[in-house]
């Protein structure tokens, strides 16, 4: 276990990490991709470029499909999202250990592949805007796994490297870690599966994020 000032800095992935919201997620790139007239990806699929920024994701589900028409179909999957992903919600406990991390003066980022507008209205929704000091989208930097947005949010909050933690839920957030020389938690509750993270450099793999908390204590 190792001591609670081995980091200063933890950066916390969304979907899936802090948000359940796979389910949701799924379901609205399928009506998105019904809408338009195309077949609709297996929800295994989908899975898999959750954590991607979104043309970095429809390039992989749909690698045929020209440029110009993964706008569109990324517009529909934004619109569906109100309806499927209503459900979606702060992972158990979450609230209680972003709250318990930054009164122990650990610096709280986001680093996701969300859009801007997505991020905002999650952090008002879910009222956890206070507790980051930064955040970064794919839209605004690179798509996971390049390692821009940590290194722009270490750069930003004055971190280095050795002292920051990256916490995510896919195999997208640890390889962008290990490109940024950023130790990494894996969480098995999102998208993708211990025996697909346990391929990807991580510093512990973990159920849950009330394993995180324990596994952070001094």
């Amino acid at each position: 276990m190792p001591d609670a000032r081995r980091y200063d800095l933890i950066v916390f992935d969304w979907d899936g990490t802090l948000m359940d919201s796979t389910a949701g997620i799924v379901l609205s790139m399928q009506h998105a991709f019904r809408e338009h007239g195309l077949p609709q990806p297996e929800r295994s699929a989908v899975r898999q470029v959750i954590g991607l920024g979104m043309d970095e994701a429809l390039q992989q589900l749909a690698p045929l499909l020209p440029v110009d028409e993964r706008i569109p179909l990324g517009q529909s999957f934004r619109a569906a999202w109100p309806i499927y992903g209503r459900q979606a919600a702060l992972y158990e406990g979450a609230h209680a250990l972003l709250g318990t991390l930054q009164q122990a003066g650990y610096t709280l980022a986001v680093a996701t592949g969300m859009s801007r507008r997505g991020l905002e209205q999650a952090l008002d929704q879910t009222g956890l805007r206070p507790m980051f000091a930064a955040t970064r989208c794919a839209e605004e930097s690179f798509s996971k796994p390049h390692p821009a947005m940590l290194l722009e949010l270490l750069d930003e909050l004055f971190h280095p490297a050795d002292r920051a933690l990256m916490v995510g839920d896919t195999t997208h957030d640890l390889q962008m870690a290990a490109n940024a020389g950023v130790e990494a938690v894996a969480l098995t509750q999102g998208a993708h599966d211990a025996a697909q993270l346990v391929l990807v450099p991580h510093r512990v793999m973990l159920a849950n994020l009330a394993e995180l908390a324990g596994w952070l204590e001094p």
